[in-house]
Parts: structure tokens; sequence; C-alpha cells
């Protein structure tokens, strides 16, 4: 689940802890979990805010989402994307997830070192 968060031209990234790259909001979806849920969850797990869905507008994958685990599992990820918006503009950050957050319009992310399959995704919302 990938939480879109857009305001105007920019939209919310996350410089991620575990990669160190910028990306959006969002994560796995538990067992028995409903997607939307999940999503909602992740939100304010690592934003520390609650989030309204405004719609689907895309799912994801193919070779951008594939990784290779240090163990040797190479595995593909599919992610659904979701329009959001925020209850609120004052952030708790999930440090163990989440070293940073920043608004940024379509041209800046290109000067972030960011995960690829996201411009896609971002291309997508403002359509």
């Amino acid at each position: 689940m990938t939480a879109v968060v857009q305001d105007g031209d920019r939209f919310l990234i996350a410089r991620q802890r575990d990669s160190r790259r910028w990306g959006l909001i969002g994560g796995g979806v538990e067992p028995g979990e409903e997607p939307h849920a999940a999503l909602q969850r992740e939100v304010r797990e690592e934003l520390g805010v609650g989030s309204e869905i405004i719609r689907i507008f895309g799912a994801y994958g193919g070779s951008l989402l594939e990784n290779v685990y240090p163990n040797g599992d190479h595995v593909g990820y599919v992610t659904v994307a979701y329009l959001c918006s925020l209850d609120a503009a004052a952030f708790a950050l999930e440090e163990d997830e989440v070293l940073e957050i920043q608004w940024v319009n379509l041209c800046e992310l290109g000067e972030l070192d960011h995960h690829e399959w996201i411009d896609q995704v971002l291309h997508d919302a403002v359509r």
C-alpha cells in the first residue's frame, strides 16, 4: 500500500532508514487486515497523524519493485497507490523507519536519491 499526499504541485516524501533513499509512505498488509485500514495504519505509524483516503489511482509492480535480499531471495512487490489527505500537519515521525520528510515537486524529486518506481506513481497522481 502506498500513500500519496499532495499539496498543490508538491508531494510528501520520506527518507527511509533502511535504504537512506527517498520514497513514499506505505507498507504491507497484516494478516486479516483490509487494505484501506493497512494504509491508514502505516501513515499513522510512520508520520504520527491520521489520514483519509480519497481514491485509488493505480497499481504498480514490475522490475522497479524487485528486490534481492541478503539471503539471496529475489522477490517482486506490487503496490496499490492511494491519494490521501492528512488529518494534521504536525508530524511525529517513526524514527525506526523514517529519517525525515520533505515536500517536493516532480523536478525537485529528480535531484534526490529516490526509489525510481515512485516517478511513475507521482506522474500518474497528477493526471
